[in-house]
């Protein structure tokens, strides 16, 4: 646990970061002489250090608040000059990415339940009224439904022009459902729940008419990619509206300033996981492979999607220091 005299020991650093970063603001990153630009790196990676600390301890939910949001302003001012070369860019999703998205994982479980309670809502519905499904989904995919076909034979047909729509439209329905923050997170929370229920409506669906294995074969190996990404920018929205809502102890401006910055952060690493889930959906998922093969890819991109959001986690959890010091 996190000592009172450790928090007053650590404060004044905070408070000169605070300062230092007033300064940018009011003058530009160029003001600041060497020994104050020298300073500003030291104190970025000791309140860097402190958070890993605070947010081992569930009792400082505000230091730990306060450390992110004044990190974030510090990472910012420090590389928003920098140039974006390929190398940065590289670093950026080989490395930072992953502490990115579990530094923002609570926002992602919120985006993933509320996804959930939509889906258990659509199957309910659909068992307790199979009308439901027809207005719901529309009579011309039901009735293909009760005819035991899948509606992705046109994906097949055309499928270089089909993969490019489909990554077009999953990047729409993610970047609104991280949009949607900036209306209070209303829009957020209607974009996960009726996505939710439209899975579960036809999940259901087609699980009534014997068509489980054909939906889940198709679905399997582009949505452990596509999924993940929607509810990570699911997320973002949601991590945009608390910064809306719930400023603390910075002006509203400010919040957003920062909450915004690390939602796109957050937002911005799902882009390849959406291409590559595009492309699966137009060239494999339809095509006429073996289940057994479409299940097996969708398990090894879970294993390395999921190897690689955890990449250096053990390596954080041992850099942390005693909490009590």
């Amino acid at each position: 646990m996190i000592s009172v005299s450790w928090l007053k020991k650590r404060q004044p650093y905070w408070a000169r970061l605070e300062s230092l970063l007033g300064d940018i603001k009011q003058n530009g990153l160029r003001a600041l002489g060497r020994d104050e630009l020298r300073e500003l790196g030291l104190l970025y990676r000791q309140t860097a250090t402190d958070l890993s600390a605070v947010r081992g301890d569930a009792s400082s939910v505000q230091q730990s608040r306060y450390l992110n949001q004044l990190l974030s302003r510090a990472h910012n001012a420090i590389y928003s000059g920098q140039k974006k070369t390929f190398g940065r860019v590289a670093r950026f999703f080989w490395v930072e990415y992953p502490r990115i998205f579990r530094q923002y994982l609570g926002y992602t479980l919120a985006a993933t339940g509320i996804f959930i309670v939509g889906g258990l809502a659509g199957t309910l519905a659909t068992l307790s009224n199979p009308d439901f499904m027809r207005d719901f989904l529309g009579p011309a995919m039901v009735r293909t439904i009760e005819k035991h076909e899948m509606w992705t034979h046109s994906v097949v047909a055309a499928a270089p022009q089909m993969s490019s729509f489909i990554m077009t439209n999953n990047m729409s329905v993610t970047f609104m459902t991280f949009a949607g923050g900036i209306t209070a997170g209303l829009w957020t929370l209607f974009e996960l729940f009726f996505n939710g229920m439209m899975m579960g409506v036809i999940g259901t669906a087609c699980g009534m008419n014997e068509m489980s294995v054909k939906l889940w074969s198709f679905v399997a190996p582009h949505g452990v990619l596509e999924m993940p990404a929607i509810l990570i920018g699911g997320g973002a929205g949601l991590r945009l509206a608390e910064a809306l809502l719930f400023p603390g102890t910075l002006a509203r401006r400010d919040s957003l300033a920062v909450g915004g910055n690390e939602a796109v952060q957050l937002l911005v690493g799902v882009i390849p996981m959406l291409i590559i889930a595009g492309t699966i959906e137009g060239f494999f998922s339809p095509s006429s492979v073996p289940v057994a093969l479409k299940f097996t890819l969708a398990a090894a991109l879970f294993v390395i999607f999921a190897a690689y959001l955890s990449r250096g986690w053990r390596k954080e959890e041992l850099s942390r220091p005693p909490a009590g010091e």
